[in-house]
This record gives C-alpha cells, sequence and structure tokens, in this order.
C-alpha cells in the first residue's frame, strides 16, 4: 500500500527546509562532543531535527497503556472473586510497574536527538550508554511510515550494505520483530507525513529506492522477510543521478558508543 495522501501532499508541497544552524544542536538534546558519527559535518545542510513525543513513546514502544489494562484486569478479577487483598498487591504493582516504564520513556526521550542532514540521518541515542548512530541516506533501501495520533508517527528504515547494529543497541528506536536484519526507526515524531516525505525527496537524490515509504501494517514479522515490495512513489521521487557522500563512505550503518 502506498503512503497515505497526506505525506504524498507533504512532499509534493512543501520545500526542502534552507537548514538548521549547526550550533543549536549542541544545545538541544544529547550533544556528539564534536564526534564524526554524530555530529554535520561543515558542508552538511541541516534540514531536520526531532526527538520522540513523551506520551505516545511511553504507549508505543514501552506499552504502558496495554500493561496498566493487564494489571488492572488482574485486580477486577481479584475483586470479582472476593480476594481484595490479591486485588490491592495487583493495583499496586500495576502503578509501580507503569510508573517505572514512563520513567524509562522519559529518559529515552530526554536522552534522544534525530537528525536528518543532505547526506545522512543521524540519531544520538542511549540512556545509560550515549550511542551516536549514522546512517547515509545512500545506503536506505526502503522508508516504512506508521501513523500515530496527533499527526505524528513512526519511521523505520531498512538500511543496505555490510555493517549493521544489533537490536539490543539500536532499541527502542527499531522497528519490532526485525532480528535478522534491524530496521533503525524514529519512533513518536511529529509531523512524521512531512518528515516521511523529506527523507523521500533526499534520498531521491541518490539514486532510487526500491521502496519509497510505504505504509506499515503488520510488526509481527520475526524473521526479516518483508514480502513483496510495492511500486515507488511520484516519479519526481525516482532516480536522480548517483551524488557525492559527503566523505562518509558506502559501509551502511555505523554506530559508535561515547
Amino acid at each position: 500500500m502506498a503512503l497515505t495522501d497526506t505525506a504524498n501532499r507533504a512532499a509534493e508541497a512543501l520545500p526542502l527546509p534552507g537548514g538548521i544552524d549547526h550550533a543549536e544542536l549542541e544545545n538541544d538534546g544529547p550533544t556528539a562532543h564534536g564526534d564524526r558519527l554524530g555530529t554535520p559535518a561543515p558542508d552538511e545542510t541541516v534540514l531536520w531535527k526531532g526527538r520522540p513525543n513523551l506520551a505516545l513513546l511511553a504507549r508505543t514502544a514501552f506499552h504502558t497503556r496495554s500493561l496498566g489494562l493487564y494489571m488492572a484486569a488482574l485486580a477486577a478479577v481479584a475483586l470479582l472473586l472476593g480476594n481484595t487483598q490479591a486485588a490491592l498487591v495487583a493495583a499496586g504493582l500495576g502503578i509501580a510497574l507503569v510508573a517505572l516504564l514512563y520513567l524509562l520513556a522519559w529518559l529515552s526521550a530526554r536522552s534522544t536527538l534525530y537528525i536528518l542532514t543532505d547526506a545522512r540521518l543521524i540519531m544520538r541515542i542511549g540512556i545509560a550508554i550515549e550511542t551516536r548512530i549514522n546512517i547515509p541516506l545512500k545506503q536506505v533501501r526502503a522508508a516504512q511510515l506508521r501513523p500515530r495520533a496527533g499527526a505524528h508517527g513512526d519511521i523505520a528504515l531498512e538500511i543496505g550494505g555490510e555493517r549493521l547494529l544489533g537490536v539490543v543497541l539500536l532499541w527502542p528506536h527499531v522497528r519490532p520483530w526485525h532480528f535478522n536484519h534491524p530496521q533503525p526507526m524514529l519512533r513518536a515524531v511529529p509531523d512524521a507525513a512531512r518528515l516521511a516525505g523529506m527523507i523521500a525527496e533526499v534520498r531521491a537524490r541518490y539514486g532510487a529506492i526500491e521502496c519509497n515509504l510505504t505504509e506499515i501494517k503488520d510488526e509481527a514479522v520475526s524473521t526479516g522477510h518483508q514480502g513483496p515490495r510495492p511500486a515507488a512513489l511520484a516519479p519526481r521521487m525516482a532516480a536522480a543521478g548517483l551524488a557525492g557522500d559527503a566523505g562518509l563512505g558506502d559501509k551502511g550503518l555505523e554506530g559508535a558508543a561515547a
């Protein structure tokens, strides 16, 4: 299924922004301290920066709502069976569990900064250990969007090349159930349809993409096989000739701990 009409219109109607001052990146969220994997080069244009929405990240990545409802159901069942003590224990454990998960979501959002440039996507992530992930756009083989509430959404990227990172290092910024070929995911980002169109626009400068921004429908895939890919979007997002890569190399996904 092709990307939603909203994303198509956003990609067609909105020009790429003129760029963001590099200095702003060191004053917003985790810094890279000059690390080349996490710091745009002087000749790179920073097109967008953002971080996950806390409430949405807690609900979708840390499953606070689902687990809270589950514990509430346990407490309700205990009450129906006349076991007040068990109901209180279940309710107390549920509150503690949701609070702990929300704290982890807050720490994750606070320690995350996504940066899109005209050459790559940078992910500054890591709660306990700061990690910088560098994704050259020319290595992006496919991009997929999952719309969320309030114009937010998740954008997963399928990466080519030889160097891949594990799910543990990327989590929670990784598409669920794809263990053999982990897909970095921008989680709960605002104005996701517009950002998805922007990624497709910039990626088209580096040649044709195998799968241009399809809509994520089913995440329960554990083998890495995703079936046939639909056709690309508009012709203007087709091959534009192989461009330079700002000296970032062709090794694909790269990452390093701080």
